[in-house]
């Protein structure tokens, strides 16, 4: 597994770093290939804050914990990344077909906005990522595991046409997809 780790609003040890790589690199056994993690340490209102996010062949899982002690708020970002990934894992198995997960040649590239237009709607942030053909039911399984509100895909169901999923506020989910015209 690679390692990749920050530092927000203090400094990490190396010790801190080798306990992480060592309870983080066990999940390593759920993948298949070479997973990446990224590792961000940091310090809010006087309690330690542990963001872990693993990619692995198109699939992130994140977990952010929070505690009085930054191991063991490495060791509950782990536990919260195994549950998921066992709480998926026969989802991920039913739902997806054979190669969904392999790596498109295009590698998400994450780029900030260089443009800062004058006018009142200033755009702050700005990524770039290569958008891959998937069911709306991977996408969802996609958007509960980066614990995020919506998630961006091409619809393999309706001829690769770019499409939105989004949890509702009213409970459920939505799709918005392009009509063709």
């Amino acid at each position: 597994m690679k390692f990749t780790f920050a530092e927000k609003k203090m400094g990490s040890s190396e010790e801190l770093r080798a306990y992480a790589e060592k309870k983080i690199g066990k999940l390593d056994r759920f993948f298949k290939t070479e997973a990446e993690a990224f590792v961000t340490f940091s310090l809010e209102r006087g309690r330690f804050r542990a963001e872990i996010t693993i990619h692995n062949n198109g699939l992130y899982y994140r977990a952010s914990e929070l505690t009085n002690d930054m191991y063991a708020s490495v060791d509950s970002g782990v536990a919260a990344i195994e549950r998921q990934i066992r709480r998926n894992k026969t989802r991920l198995e039913k739902r997806l077909r054979d190669g969904s997960l392999m790596e498109r040649d295009a590698v998400p590239a994450f780029a900030p906005s260089e443009e800062e237009p004058d006018d009142e709607f200033q755009i702050v942030r700005s990524k770039r990522f290569s958008i891959k053909p998937m069911s709306p039911e991977e996408a969802i399984l996609q958007m509960n595991l980066l614990d995020h509100e919506f998630f961006v895909f091409r619809n393999m169901d309706a001829e690769d046409a770019i499409a939105v999923v989004y949890r509702r506020k009213q409970g459920g989910y939505g799709l918005i997809c392009d009509d063709g015209e």
